[in-house]
């Protein structure tokens, strides 16, 4: 399947509102596809779970890393979506010490269907998940896509190939 536009979901997310008061000031905030890639080039890398090991060693540090150096090359954020929900990406990214990539939760997994990247991991206790890819995605739409290869349900191994900083950064220099 393939898909030239990401597809319209509203994401529920929480933003820190210091009006709430108490150990826990935040509250829900839904944020649609267009707030988040309307008018905008945006690189986008979706991976399986907050916490997992390969997410957390190399794939999300590494985009920390080279954040600015994808920045320079014409973009104008950095989203790690993953099918986790708001609470378990903020921890993530706190323990993670990811301050400049965007972590967006996508707790229904609605936006990874919709993309064609969900799916079983039921294999590995984790149920339905995002096949790690990542993008450039430019006012909506798909410009580049980098998918690793084997994709399927209860896939033995967890490839981690292309949806890297190193490999989307090349390909931006182009």
């Amino acid at each position: 399947m393939v898909i030239e536009k990401v597809p319209d979901v509203v994401f529920k997310t929480r933003v820190r509102d210091e009006s709430v008061g108490g150990p826990n000031p935040f509250r829900w905030q839904d944020r649609t596809t267009q707030e988040i890639f309307g008018g905008k080039r945006v690189v986008v890398f979706s991976l399986p779970g907050a916490f997992t090991p390969t997410c957390s060693s190399t794939h999300l540090p590494r985009y920390e890393e080279l954040y600015d150096e994808i920045k320079g090359q014409g973009i104008d954020e950095i989203v790690c979506v993953s099918v986790n929900d708001a609470f378990v990406m903020f921890q993530w990214g706190k323990q993670q010490g990811a301050e400049k990539v965007f972590l967006l939760p996508d707790g229904n997994g609605e936006f990874t269907r919709k993309m064609g990247m969900l799916v079983d991991k039921s294999n590995l206790g984790f149920g339905m998940r995002s096949w790690r890819y990542s993008m450039v995605v430019n006012d909506g739409k798909i410009e580049k896509i980098f998918v690793e290869p084997d994709f399927g349900d209860n896939c033995p191994t967890d490839p981690f190939e292309v949806s890297d900083a190193d490999t989307m950064l090349a390909y931006l220099k182009g």
